[in-house]
């Protein structure tokens, strides 16, 4: 076998699509910090008012109420550093999910064998978005709203459907 007869591997394969989903979050760090300053300064203040009249276990419950918001917050904002990345290629699906402690799993599927299964719900929309190959099954986006779920399946068919097609061959490149 000759040199010319060998595989390039240092050309990659275009990608069809690629996605990085991450949990939306609608406030800030600077908006958490001044939420936090106004819940701290009204539970002080009315604490405050229940010790001057002699009820001073209120203040440790207002106490309590602002650690409890402050550690919900916390939760949320430690969750928000998950992601999800898909990509496909016309040789290969890719799915890798990294949780919020940064551990990550990697599914490898031919996208020749994978279908799209959706559970829609009439009022709500698409509920659940699961990859379906011989016989296994892989929930992805599911921190994603039903419109967002429904914008990213059509994006994830169609990019499927490609490439089940098969790479397209271009002399001039």
């Amino acid at each position: 076998m000759s040199a010319g007869n060998d595989f390039d591997d240092a050309l990659p394969e275009p990608e069809l699509f690629s996605a990085l989903l991450v949990p939306h979050r609608s406030m800030s760090r600077r908006g958490f910090a001044v939420l936090m300053a106004v819940i701290s300064v009204i539970n002080f203040t009315a604490g405050m008012i229940f010790l001057l009249r002699g009820a001073w276990p209120v203040l440790l419950f207002f106490l309590l109420d602002v650690l409890a918001i402050y550690w919900a917050f916390r939760i949320n904002f430690r969750d928000a550093k998950a992601t999800e990345e898909i990509s496909i290629t016309s040789s290969e699906l890719r799915v890798r999910k990294t949780d919020h402690r940064g551990a990550s799993a990697e599914w490898v599927f031919n996208p020749l064998w994978v279908r799209l299964d959706q559970t829609v719900h009439q009022e709500y929309g698409i509920e659940r978005l699961c990859l379906v190959s011989r016989g296994r099954s892989l929930a992805i986006a599911q921190f994603l709203g039903p419109d967002e779920k429904s914008s990213f399946a059509s994006a994830l068919t169609d990019a499927l459907q490609a490439a089940k097609r098969g790479p397209i061959y271009n002399p001039l490149t």
